[in-house]
């Protein structure tokens, strides 16, 4: 038997091994599952309560078709590209067929590269040392900081006032820049989870000759991605939030700054060949930069998790966000002294995420509180984008360790409830009203 009957008849082992469809029923849609829905916590007092994660933002819990889709892979793991043992093919089928997944979920290009990657800021930085020489990168200040600190030439644009501002600022800096150039900029702001004109904005970097980079992190959870439609490209997002909490992100787009870049990483898988003089390095951007052995099950369940959203359908999730994400908004506008942080105002569009701060404490004494009274989780900080932050509080100043130019944020996803929602609205009022 060839190498390649082997590798056709794992690939379709493959397509029998791995249908778990873990759902829960609600309404006339079917959602998957996610682990530790029935997790319970210690509160004061000794009791033990059902927690109420309001973190999606920072880590998604893993959904139950993931892990079922690592837990079938497990017993057939091996090496990948390398061995002709048949637990070898199959897992070499297994991630390739991840890569395609991953590929058709980003709405990417044929041609375009898929790098497995650590992570988004992992992602973000292989562009980085990707770029051609005499590259400018162009980033607002309300970036995280996986998109602001990678550049080596970055052009920093103050936080705009509206959208089309945004869209402006970006023109005037790239009109201004010559040589290769890269816009940087967010779709879904990790902070408010406000969406951004990531169209109008690859239009502007196009007709400047630019490039632009959209981090997908916070959008892909929430929202339907159509790299391809949207004109972008590249995007970068983590499997930690797409509910694949196994280690892994992406980074997708054109391929030629990719190929003709130093390898990431120099090591095997890498390389074509080695002899005394050197290395000839892979010219395909996917070998070149995933030197060593990839996080095989990182990519399967970053696939799971995209063909389980895929199946549920964004119309069905959209529906479900927008109930929770209403209720929750208009319920903390009821709590005096709370008060929602926004870039562009209460009405624009945006995800899941609601950033907040409560006169008369910080915002690690609500989160502390929200946790230990009440047992639900919430982010407190400045969210790996300190500078915006600080615009949102009107604070000068304010690294890691001050808290006081800090903001509370509740974000949500598959899992949230209604109960949690009004958990948390009941827990803010209960707390000002003890002030």
């Amino acid at each position: 038997m060839s190498a390649l009957t082997i590798f056709t008849s794992a690939a379709a082992v493959e397509t029998a091994e791995t249908t778990v469809p873990a759902t829960r029923v609600s309404d006339d849609r079917r959602i998957p599952a996610v682990l530790g829905s029935d997790l319970e916590v210690p509160v004061r007092g000794g009791r033990l309560v059902r927690y109420a994660n309001l973190d999606y933002a920072a880590s998604a819990p893993c959904l139950e078709p993931v892990s079922a889709a690592v837990a079938a892979a497990l017993p057939a793991y091996s090496s990948v590209h390398r061995g002709a043992g048949y637990a070898s093919q199959l897992t070499t089928a297994r991630y390739e067929q991840a890569r395609h997944t991953v590929r058709a979920f980003a709405g990417a290009r044929p041609d375009d590269a898929v790098i497995f990657t650590r992570n988004t800021t992992d992602a973000t930085n292989l562009l980085a040392r990707s770029l051609p020489a005499g590259t400018t990168a162009v980033v607002f200040d309300t970036e995280h900081h996986a998109s602001l600190l990678p550049w080596a030439d970055a052009v920093r644009l103050a936080p705009p006032a509206f959208p089309g501002e945004a869209v402006r600022a970006a023109d005037e800096a790239l009109a201004g820049i010559d040589g290769p150039k890269l816009l940087v900029v967010t779709a879904a702001s990790n902070v408010t989870g406000e969406l951004w004109p990531i169209a109008a904005l690859a239009h502007i970097a196009h007709r400047h000759g630019a490039r632009i980079l959209v981090d997908a992190a916070q959008l892909v959870p929430h929202r339907r991605l159509n790299l391809t439609a949207l004109d972008l490209d590249y995007v970068v997002f983590s499997g930690h939030k797409l509910y694949a909490p196994f280690g892994v992100g992406a980074l997708i787009g054109r391929a030629d700054w990719l190929s003709e870049a130093e390898p990431y990483l120099r090591g095997g898988g890498a390389v074509k060949a080695v002899d005394d003089d050197g290395a000839e390095w892979h010219t395909d951007p996917e070998a070149r930069h995933e030197a060593g052995t990839p996080n095989v099950l990182g990519a399967i369940a970053l696939a799971a998790a995209c063909d389980a959203l895929t199946a549920t359908g964004w119309t069905t999730l959209l529906r479900e966000e927008e109930r929770l994400i209403g209720r929750l908004r208009t319920g903390l506008r009821t709590v005096e002294g709370v008060h929602e942080l926004a870039l562009w105002g209460p009405d624009h569009p945006r995800v899941g995420i609601v950033s907040f701060v409560v006169d008369g404490f910080t915002a690690r004494e609500v989160a502390e509180v929200l946790s230990g009274t009440y047992g639900i989780g919430v982010r407190d900080g400045k969210f790996c984008a300190h500078p915006f932050v600080r615009h949102l509080l009107g604070a000068k100043d304010g690294g890691c360790e001050d808290v006081t130019a800090s903001a509370v944020r509740a974000s949500i996803g598959i899992g949230t409830t209604t109960e949690h929602v009004d958990r948390l609205v009941a827990a803010l009022r209960d707390l000002v009203s003890r002030s």
